[in-house]
């Protein structure tokens, strides 16, 4: 595994119910052109933690959280599918997401940039999942020193994910700095 990579044997810090005072979902939904997403994917989803606060949240019809782990899709199968029918746990890899064209109103990604190898390429791959008029939004931690989160030199800007995202043809692309910890870039579909 490599470094940058979460440890799928620490997955129960991904279910601490302080991440949603870290990354609240109301203050992420305020910052969305999208009112009423029906499908959300989330890439990275880990346990799903934040694929249920943003389901709820948003009322959604189907979520898919995908993960590259194994380890997390059979503890969404376990934890989450039964309670949440509508959460769907998707076996994805890092650039590929095996769900069709256009399925989506709204794509999330959090604290995920920072582990991927070649970061526009899930780029490219959340702008085939979204329907025209969809969204991407990106949550990562700060490029700063301190005592929560990744070391520093593998954290990413803001900036370089902005360049990203135009790169793979998204417009109105907006960045919120408000969050203590995080960071916020948000791209649309046209």
């Amino acid at each position: 595994m490599s470094d940058k990579k979460f440890n799928p044997k620490k997955l129960q810090k991904l279910n601490d119910p302080l991440r949603l005072i870290d990354i609240p979902p109301d203050f992420v939904c305020s910052k969305l052109s999208q009112k009423d997403p029906e499908i959300l994917v989330e890439v990275g989803a880990g346990t799903a933690f934040f694929s249920v606060a943003f389901h709820n949240q948003l009322n959604a019809s189907t979520t898919y959280a995908c993960d590259v782990s194994e380890t997390m899709i059979n503890w969404m199968e376990e934890h989450i599918t039964p309670k949440y029918p509508n959460i769907i746990p998707v076996k994805s890899d890092e650039i590929s997401v095996p769900l069709h064209d256009g399925i989506a109103d709204l794509v999330l990604m959090i604290n995920l940039h920072h582990e991927l190898e070649d970061q526009s390429l899930i780029m490219q791959e959340s702008y085939r999942l979204l329907k025209p008029g969809g969204e991407v939004f990106i949550i990562d931690w700060k490029k700063e020193d301190m005592p929560h989160g990744p070391p520093v030199d593998i954290r990413c800007s803001p900036e370089i994910i902005e360049e990203q995202l135009k790169q793979s043809g998204f417009l109105d692309i907006s960045f919120f700095d408000e969050l203590e910890k995080h960071f916020l870039v948000v791209g649309r579909k046209l």
